[in-house]
């Protein structure tokens, strides 16, 4: 029997770091579970300071939590192997791993169809949107059908459970600025797609930075933010680049009425802003809002203007913000 859930899920673009904050919140937690995407995401952990990526594995295993992949993911077998040695071989227990017999197989089909014809969307080229289309005509192949059955989750969540999502809100194939997003449901409901009832949720825990990136393309983003010196060195001391392409990641200034309007389509509870080192070492705040680019004399000030932003935003169910990861206030 579920005890609660609690959900972990990105308010941007992508890559604000929910990987991180779901293996440091993992021991709380009997199972975390993926209920979206596929080897397009990519989580950068640090364990005992040892560099660990995944992309479709969720990050519990790095704390030895039983680890679930969704009906709602789509596997690349071949990667998923991958994963799982390099895991083994830093010695972490892959019994631990399992797959929804539901979830979709990616073939080399996909990926071929994905590289001819959807690269100008910006696409990571892993044929995820093919392997999602072909579920969605009824002819895709599952992983009931195509992998041994010691990876196949028996479909029982019990106790405390942790659900990391993948990509994030501004991603969401409903509600993202289409057709520049991802080809799954990123925001927290969809997370019920692993076999629980909506009542069982206890926090939806929302994560940002403190400045925005995107990966890929997006006309919300214009190709003239690479003109801007201070943006540029955002990237070099923040690490912009992306888990899963390498490349790098167009930043802008924190838009707060973006991030409001997140915070309110998906019912966010608590708020983890992350990355606030990054402005302090550079020396400039700014953010957007109102459509306009507010300039702030310090870091102390600019997160007290967004405190009173977000914490006075009408009909937000917001009502705790942390910053840069102290997850132990979570």
């Amino acid at each position: 029997m579920i005890e609660y859930v609690d959900i972990i899920y990105g308010l941007a673009w992508g890559d604000e770091g929910k990987g991180k904050i779901a293996n440091a919140m993992a021991n709380k937690y009997d199972f975390v579970c993926r209920w979206n995407g596929g080897p397009n995401a990519g989580h950068t952990v640090y364990v005992n300071g040892q560099k660990h990526k995944t992309h479709i594995i969720p990050s519990g295993i790095f704390a030895g939590k039983k680890c679930v992949i969704g009906p709602g993911c789509v596997i690349n077998i071949d990667k998923f192997f991958e994963e799982i040695q390099g895991l083994r071989t830093a010695g972490f227990d892959t019994s631990l791993i399992k797959i929804s017999p539901n979830a979709h197989i990616i073939t080399e089909a996909h990926i071929n169809y994905d590289k001819q014809h959807l690269g100008h969307l910006g696409t990571t080229s892993q044929g995820i949107a093919p392997c999602y289309s072909d579920k969605m005509l009824r002819r895709g192949r599952r992983a009931i059908e195509m992998m041994d059955r010691e990876w196949i989750w028996d479909g029982e969540l019990s106790g405390t459970v942790l659900c990391e999502g993948a990509q994030s809100v501004w991603l969401d194939i409903d509600h993202g600025d289409y057709p520049y997003v991802t080809s799954s449901s990123t925001l927290p409901y969809a997370a019920c797609s692993l076999g629980f009832s909506p009542k069982k949720i206890r926090n939806i825990i929302g994560v940002a930075k403190a400045y925005d990136t995107k990966s890929g393309v997006d006309p919300l983003f214009p190709t003239t933010l690479w003109n801007d010196p201070v943006l540029n060195s955002i990237i070099e001391l923040g690490g912009e680049y992306g888990s899963t392409t390498g490349r790098k990641r167009l930043v802008n200034w924190l838009n707060l009425d973006k991030l409001k309007k997140s915070i309110l389509l998906s019912g966010c509870t608590k708020l983890i802003i992350n990355k606030c080192d990054v402005l302090e070492k550079i020396g400039v705040f700014k953010l957007i809002h109102g459509n306009e680019i507010l300039h702030f004399v310090s870091f102390k000030e600019m997160k007290e203007y967004v405190m009173r932003a977000l914490l006075l935003s009408s009909g937000s169910d917001l009502h705790d913000i942390v910053w840069s990861g102290d997850v132990e206030k979570i």
